[in-house]
């Protein structure tokens, strides 16, 4: 398939969640979503209304993260810190999942969480994008179930993870994995057609994002987007009419 500058510029959630960034660093991160007229920008909680004046006048989104990014907050702080994101001018929001509860298969309590914040999403016009932290999640069946409660529930979107969720190592290292081909595949499959699918953590290529394109993503959540971009452009010939092969690099 191929795909237009603006395709790719679309597919993008621009990422500003480096908890040491400043605000003159989002300011910039939110003028060079602009410049590539991405999907959303990804921001800060504190920043949301800041970042909703900055792209009043475009299409870019204004996407703010609840829980984030450990997922631990109870499901009524969840629920106004969505709330409060919204009123400041978020119309998506990436929410954490509990992975404790998740891993002690208390499906109840994940089902109720999901479902109280997306009703409050949807009270204010926003989609939710719920974020699983794979990482934290060491057998597929945890993925699946989760898929499945998505589904039930109807959010807009299944997401890999955080960017950082950071995974001790038996030599006390960490490191991450972030979105990998084999759960990008996964939840596809046991997610219901219209849940849409967002990559994160890892993509940071202009390959990266088409690889997660052709396995069934629609949004790829980046910090790398001006290198991505820039490979897009040089690509093709910096001419946003023409488009990117899907198999190029492959």
């Amino acid at each position: 398939m191929n795909y237009t500058l603006k395709d790719i510029a679309k597919m993008i959630d621009h990422s500003l969640l480096h908890p040491t960034l400043t605000d003159a660093e989002l300011t910039e991160g939110c003028q060079l979503a602009l410049k590539y007229d991405v999907a959303a920008v990804c921001i800060k909680p504190y920043f949301v209304k800041e970042c909703a004046e900055i792209l009043k006048d475009s299409d870019v989104k204004v996407c703010s993260v609840i829980g984030f990014p450990a997922g631990n907050g109870t499901i009524q702080a969840k629920v106004y810190e969505t709330r409060l994101a919204c009123k400041d001018g978020a119309t998506e929001i990436d929410m954490v999942v509990n992975c404790g509860k998740v891993l002690g298969e208390d499906w109840r309590y994940v089902k109720k969480e999901i479902n109280a914040i997306n009703k409050e999403c949807l009270k204010h016009g926003a989609v939710l994008k719920v974020i699983f932290e794979n990482d934290f999640l060491p057998k597929d069946n945890y993925k699946i179930k989760l898929c499945k409660i998505c589904s039930t529930v109807g959010v807009a979107f299944v997401k890999t993870s955080t960017g950082y969720g950071y995974v001790k190592q038996a030599n006390g290292d960490y490191n991450y994995k972030g979105a990998t081909e084999h759960d990008l595949i996964l939840m596809r499959k046991y997610s219901a057609p219209e849940v849409q699918l967002k990559a994160a953590g890892g993509v940071r290529t202009l390959d990266g994002l088409l690889r997660v394109r052709e396995i069934g993503c629609s949004r790829l959540g980046a910090s790398a987007t001006a290198a991505i971009m820039e490979e897009a452009k040089a690509r093709l010939g910096l001419k946003s009419e023409k488009v990117v092969n899907l198999s190029s690099g492959y």
